[in-house]
């Protein structure tokens, strides 16, 4: 039996995979190939390499090959469905320009562990049947068998922290909740993913949903939990519609429901659609907005494993540290524990994106360091230009700068240097990229998607907002770093939810690495970066120019003149700074300098 395994995942998908993987199913009906070689389609979840898709492998010859189109269909049956015979164009090129032909050799994944991700691009995750297939709901089986201390204390073993950011132990708020004589209890799933740039639990909910409700269900049984909600981002069409079907199935498999798995105990889900308010992922806030009141955070405590959800014990977890659940009751948590650092177990999985050469979601051990992640796994800097940041932890997430490349992702460590684990967005950045501009960026965000509920936070971030703003625009002044720094001190201590004690992050650390450029904006009123147009004006050095003209074909305004093969001149009354000249230069020909001349 041959697989066509089509990769269905919500950037494939936008890449066309639906074409490719109707087409494949369209040619082995017309021309009768499933007769003559046994042969189907199954459509799985995201691979995780987005940028290169539509991927399509061939199992059990382990042949993957990349940006597939419709008319690719015919040859690809052909020559390896039928011959076993590769299709070299649609393989994908290491870093030596060699053609790998199996999944296993390609750069992007082979450095991986895959725990969360262990069944995405194996599964068709709208068929229960596959998931049962690949061991599925095995865990499940075993927790009916266990009492609900000995599923808490298999949680401890492992070390399992909350993969949504925070990191606290699992078993922990497994356990409280376990221990207050309180009914009914539920549990929730936080798939309410708003970071920019992360894709993480999306690629979970779409490509491997039962996991996620398996984790679900052990949960209920170690709380003594009988109904649950998995609270999704309203723009997750695909997750929604993938879980839905796995809730229906599970129930009528008779696995979820009133009958789990043929016993007395019961666990009824529901699904509850985000509004899309950033805050939501903040567990009080979420709890608000199922009950249909407005997501806002509330003091802590009482802590929703002791009040949550309609005032009753309440365990929210995050889709990745669910997922991981049926692993460690399948294979035991001190298994599980011998992968990561000691006080990080496990893997962790990251949205690897930004100025690097290949993007997508990363799954690798605990301990990791950033270079392995930015070099080995993602390539290296685009261009080859060097590498200056990542952003990690989403919008209030810290900067590291490249003296730092060698540092170990973990919860502690990545806390120690003011940045943070977050739900797993990581953002690269280049030499070109102006670290006070992204400061500004994510404030901006973050000011827009605070609730308002609390003075610090609504006040503090419209202030650092304020700020940041004039000194990008010109407008800094002495004394303008140091305010940052105090506003944003005031705000960790006093803000009522973790958006807005960790809202200052993106500005501390960018303060803290970074401050030459903060004073170079203020005191020379020029950006290094190049990026902040107020403070830019862009020339084009006569001798490094070679009349090439994709500067002038690249400017939207055109400010710029010249000859094929003379240097060419930039209007400064025309040019707006967008920097496409620079980007377009292959010879590094276009500059930039303040606007005060410096």
């Amino acid at each position: 039996m041959k697989t066509i395994l089509v990769c269905c995942g919500t950037g494939c998908l936008a890449n066309g995979s639906r074409a490719v993987a109707d087409e494949f199913e369209r040619l082995i009906g017309e021309r009768g190939m499933d007769a003559r070689v046994e042969c189907y389609v199954k459509r799985t979840g995201c691979n995780g390499f987005c940028e290169n898709g539509p991927i399509v492998k061939i199992e059990p010859a382990d042949i993957m090959y990349y940006k597939v189109k419709p008319s690719d269909v015919a040859e690809i049956l052909e020559k390896t469905v039928a011959g076993d015979e590769p299709v070299e164009r649609l393989l994908y090129k290491n870093d030596r320009g060699e053609r790998v032909l199996h999944q296993k050799d390609n750069p992007f994944y082979a450095p991986q562990h895959k725990n969360a991700l262990r069944n995405i691009g194996a599964i068709d995750p709208t068929r229960v049947e596959d998931y049962i297939a690949a061991g599925g709901y095995e865990a499940l089986k075993r927790a009916l068998t266990m009492t609900p201390d000995e599923i808490i204390e298999e949680l401890k073993k492992s070390g399992l922290r909350g993969r949504g950011g925070a990191g606290f132990p699992t078993w922990r708020k497994w356990r409280t909740a376990a221990d207050v004589d309180v009914y009914p209890k539920y549990v929730a799933c936080n798939g309410d993913e708003g970071d920019p740039g992360a894709f993480m639990d999306r690629s979970v909910l779409e490509g491997d949903p039962h996991t996620v409700l398996e984790g679900l269900a052990i949960c209920a049984l170690a709380i003594g939990a009988e109904e649950g909600f998995l609270y999704i981002r309203d723009e997750y069409g695909l997750a929604v519609k993938n879980i839905n079907t796995a809730i229906a199935d599970a129930e009528r498999h008779g696995i979820l429901g009133d009958h789990l798995l043929g016993t007395d105990r019961k666990l009824k889900l529901s699904v509850v659609r985000g509004g899309g308010a950033f805050v939501c992922g903040e567990e009080t806030a979420l709890i608000a907005s199922i009950e249909g009141r407005c997501g806002e955070p509330r003091p802590r405590p009482p802590f929703p494993a002791v009040k949550g959800l309609f005032g009753q014990p309440t365990v929210l977890n995050n889709v990745e540290t669910l997922a991981n659940v049926p692993i460690i009751l399948a294979k035991g948590g001190e298994q599980f524990a011998r992968v990561g650092t000691e006080g990080s177990k496990g893997t962790k999985v990251f949205a690897l994106v930004g100025k690097v050469k290949r993007t997508g979601l990363v799954e690798v051990p605990m301990g990791a360091t950033l270079r392995h992640l930015i070099y080995d796994i993602g390539g290296g800097i685009q261009g080859d230009r060097p590498f200056k940041a990542v952003q990690t932890g989403g919008p209030s997430g810290g900067c590291i700068p490249a003296h730092m490349l060698d540092l170990p992702i973990d919860f502690d460590t990545l806390a120690q240097y003011g940045a943070m684990m977050g739900s797993g967005g990581m953002i690269v950045m280049d030499d070109r990229s102006c670290m006070v501009e992204v400061a500004r960026y994510y404030v901006k965000f973050l000011s827009e998607e605070s609730c308002g509920k609390c003075t610090p936070c609504r006040e503090g971030l419209r202030a650092m907002l304020e700020i940041l703003t004039g000194i990008c625009e010109g407008r800094g002044q002495e004394g303008d770093i140091e305010l940052l720094e105090q506003i944003g001190a005031t705000l960790k201590e006093s803000s009522l939810c973790s958006l807005g004690k960790t809202a200052p992050n993106p500005v501390l650390t960018t303060i803290k690495y970074f401050r030459e450029e903060y004073e170079a904006h203020i005191r020379q009123r020029r950006c290094p970066a190049g990026v902040c147009t107020a403070l830019t004006v862009f020339t084009i050095d006569p001798e490094a120019c070679r009349g090439c003209t994709l500067c002038s074909r690249a400017c939207p305004t055109g400010a710029i003149t010249g000859a094929v093969k003379k240097a060419h001149v930039i209007d400064a009354s025309k040019c707006i700074a967008c920097g496409s000249c620079r980007e377009a230069c292959r010879f590094g020909a276009v500059e930039t300098r303040g606007r005060d001349g410096v």
